[in-house]
């Protein structure tokens, strides 16, 4: 295998894919990034056996075809610390890659491709065409609230539901809930698949700058994204996402209007002396004010208080003020809704100028 490319060219993809690469790897081929060469493409692949991603570059100069592995982030240093329009040569002479550059010369180590682990070539599924702005809202509006580490696995993702005339995304932590919802016209397929919280990031961060329409494949074991001359494929979780129609609250005899910007900031400052550990704050709700009242163990107390377009009966009930930030550092609107029932019930939080979009949180018992 032989051939050069520019080191513009070069960079970006490469970042990508070695991006999927985990720094720590059972099996050592893992850490590395596949080079193959043929009918006149290079192209680069990285996985970690959940994500895979593979990038195609149109290769200009002479080269010759063949397939081989090389460390991953040892090939991004390297093409990162090489001058800006810089010409990059890789050779591959017996079990080492070769790669010159002017003055510069590097060997580096290498597996056989035949080690490298395929991704499974199914293209079944239900496919589409969206918008990369349109998706990447979708991600952006809802990404905050997925777990974590939560044991219930189906909760560290994202779930993507595709019904006639639009595509959902979906999160939820069990406190809160974030939803999203798409217009796609003509659509008239059904699926629903949870994409893992590792692939929901990889697919946001290659998301960034795409122009061009996305293909977006929901198959029945793996999610397939071609983005420019990007292929993202991601295997999802297994298991069945709650029904979290039921805890979107429906019958919230309150409703509150705030200017979302005067209430963020009144939360930021409650927020410093609420309890480290439970983030808890008291909501006091009164005709034309919300009150917010924190408190922590060393007997320390924060008050704020905001004018609102409020005028039902009175209520006091407690949030946890990170997931209210959440939201609204999420929301774009310069107002923000929430619709309250009792202490009890769950807040559902909405931008009126984006009513494709809502939140729940819950609330905390103080």
């Amino acid at each position: 295998m032989k051939f050069s490319i520019n080191r513009e060219q070069l960079l970006k993809p490469l970042q990508q894919v070695a991006a999927v690469v985990e720094k720590r790897q059972t099996l050592p081929v893992l850490s590395n990034v596949l080079m193959e060469v043929s009918d006149g493409q290079l192209s680069l692949t990285g996985t970690d056996l959940e994500l895979e991603l593979v990038a195609r570059l149109v290769l200009e100069g002479e080269h010759q075809g063949g397939e081989t592995t090389v460390p991953a982030r040892k090939l991004v240093d390297i093409a990162k610390s090489l001058p800006a329009e810089a010409d990059i040569r890789f050779e591959v002479d017996g079990e080492r890659m070769l790669v010159r550059s002017g003055r510069s010369r590097f060997t580096l180590s290498t597996l056989p491709a035949s080690e490298f682990p395929n991704q499974d070539e199914d293209n079944s599924g239900s496919v589409l065409e969206i918008a990369p702005g349109t998706l990447r809202q979708l991600i952006e509006h809802t990404a905050f609230s997925m777990a974590q580490q939560d044991v219930r696995y189906y909760l560290n993702g994202m779930l993507f539901e595709l019904r006639p005339d639009m595509l959902r995304a979906v999160s939820t932590d069990g406190h809160r809930l974030a939803l999203c919802d798409a217009t796609l016209e003509g659509q008239n397929q059904e699926a629903a698949v949870i994409l893992p919280r590792k692939g929901v990031m990889e697919l946001s961060r290659i998301l960034g700058d795409a122009g061009e329409n996305v293909r977006f494949t929901l198959g029945r074991n793996h999610v397939r994204i071609v983005v420019g001359s990007i292929t993202f494929t991601s295997k999802l979780v297994d298991g069945k996402f709650p029904e979290y129609e039921r805890v979107i609250p429906k019958d919230g005899s309150r409703t509150v209007i705030a200017d979302r910007d005067t209430l963020r900031q009144a939360l930021s400052r409650v927020a410093i002396l609420s309890n480290e550990k439970y983030r808890g704050v008291r909501v006091q709700l009164s005709e034309g004010s919300l009150r917010i009242v924190a408190n922590n163990p060393e007997q320390e107390e924060a008050e704020e208080e905001v004018s609102v377009d409020f005028g039902g009966s009175p209520l006091e009930i407690g949030f946890n003020v990170s997931y209210l930030l959440d939201v609204l550092n999420t929301v774009n609107g310069s107002q923000v809704q929430l619709e309250l029932g009792d202490s009890n019930s769950s807040a559902l939080v909405t931008d009126p100028e984006q009513p494709s979009a809502l939140y729940v949180v819950m609330p905390m018992r103080l």
